[in-house]
Formats: C-alpha cells, structure tokens, sequence
C-alpha cells in the first residue's frame, strides 16, 4: 500500500475569548498537534489582541478568510459573529462550524447560511457543545416526536449578568428554582450566553417553538447540568450531564470548548468518533 503525507488541516477560529483560547491550547497539546494548524484567528480588533496562537494571522474583516486556503472555520465569538462571518466563512471553506447556536434562531440568517452552503457546495454544522446524546435525539427525529424538555440547572453566580436577576433573587436562593418556561427559541434569545445549546437540542428534534426550555437556580449544584427527556414513535430518552464551568467563563462549560475539539480533529481522524 502507497503512503500518502496528510497535509496538515489548516482551520480559523472566530473569536479569541476562553473558548477559543481553551480549543487552541487542547489542540496544540494533542499527540496530533501538527497535523492541525490554526492559521487564521478573526477577532473585532486585531490591535486588542496581544497573545493570538503562533503562527495564526489576526484578521478583522471576514472577506480576509478567503486568503487563508482553510479547511474549516470554527465559530466561538458570541451570537453577533455568526451574522458578521458566518457568509464568508461559507464560501471560503468547505465546513463552518458554529458554538453560538442561539444565533439560528434569526429565520432569515440561517435560511441565508443554508442558501450560501448550498450555493459553495459548503456546509454549516452544529457541534453537540455542552450537550450529550445529540446523536440520538437526531436519529429519533426520523420517526414523529412527541415532545423534547430541555432543563438548564446552573448555580446561581452563572446566571448573574442575565435577565434572571431581574425575575429572581439570586441571592436569596436556599433551594432551586425555575425562574423561566418556554419555547426553546425564546429561551436562546433571552439568555443567548446560558441558552446557547437549547438550540442544539431543539434543531436535532422538533424544532425551535416546539422544544421545551426550563431555565433553573439551583444554590446547591457547583456544575452546568443539563437535563433532555425526549419521548416519541422511537421510545424514551432521559439524558443528564453536569459540565465542569468553563475556566474564565462560569456562563459556559468546559464541554463547550471539549466538543469544538472533536469536531476539529474529526475532520482528519482515521476514525471519527
């Protein structure tokens, strides 16, 4: 058999806040660091940014990632990134991947994603982020669903800084709460940093207005939990996971940036898992 050298996956990350920051730094420790280079970083200011990944080029206009010759565009700067880079990324590599779900829930800016996919023969993936079982609910779907309940269970300091404190007190709290009941669409936009992945696990089901979000306080948990019940034509699936906070960031979860990490080293895996 004829060996071939694998050139290395040459990826960009949009935005250089504790995500990205915390992907670059599992990559760049992995066994398989070289055969992943992250050439480009896309950040609002490039002038703001002083510790960038060596080798990276600072780039601040989304036109720039057409020069990069990329293999993948990682998206883990906020909701707003996705519409500002989230065109070009499309046309400038084969796959954009995006850790601000929340982001979808404009119509009109996921119908022009998916249009631009089509038209570059591209395409937008949604990684599973702080979630688990994913897979699964999406396999469900191929059958009717019933219903799909998301529970966010959060300690109290990870709520601060959002709408919750100013439909609970935080730090009154002795037992949980549920401070918000919604659609899964509603949820994302009200708490865009705490809700993010209700939309994961709403497009891998039934959808945005269908999938139930419950938002909660919980004094006595240290971890992000999640909580999906998902009951349909297929059976029932009762999924939980508690997520160390991600370090720098207690809004997110240290899963958040582990999932952006499978899905870049899925991309040039013998086996992808």
């Amino acid at each position: 058999m004829t060996s071939r050298t694998r050139k290395p996956l040459r990826v960009a990350l949009i935005g250089w806040g504790a995500i990205s920051r915390r992907v670059a730094a599992l990559l760049s420790s992995a066994p398989n660091a070289g055969d992943i280079a992250i050439v480009g970083i896309g950040v609002r200011s490039v002038a703001a940014v002083q510790d960038a990944a060596p080798g990276a080029a600072l780039i601040a206009d989304p036109q720039q990632l057409a020069g990069l010759e990329l293999d993948l565009v990682v998206e883990a700067a906020g909701r707003e990134a996705v519409a500002i880079w989230g065109e070009a990324a499309l046309r400038s590599a084969p796959v954009f991947a995006i850790a601000s779900a929340s982001a979808l829930t404009d119509a009109s800016l996921l119908e022009r994603l998916l249009q631009t996919a089509e038209a570059c023969g591209s395409q937008l993936i949604l990684p599973p982020g702080a979630l688990a079982g994913i897979d699964a609910i999406a396999a469900a779907s191929v059958l009717p669903l019933d219903q799909v309940v998301h529970s966010i269970v959060k300690p109290p300091a990870a709520w601060r800084g959002t709408p919750a404190e100013d439909m609970i007190a935080l730090g009154e709290l002795s037992t949980p709460a549920v401070f918000f009941t919604g659609s899964a669409r509603e949820a994302a936009v009200r708490f865009p940093q705490n809700a993010n992945v209700a939309v994961i696990s709403a497009l891998a089901g039934i959808g945005l207005d269908r999938t139930r979000v419950e938002l909660v306080a919980d004094p006595g948990v240290a971890a992000n939990c999640h909580r999906l019940s998902v009951s349909g034509a297929f059976g029932r699936l009762d999924i939980a996971i508690e997520n160390r906070p991600l370090a720098g960031n207690p809004k997110s979860s240290e899963m958040a940036a582990l999932s952006l990490v499978r899905t870049i080293r899925n991309r040039i895996a013998p086996l992808s898992r």
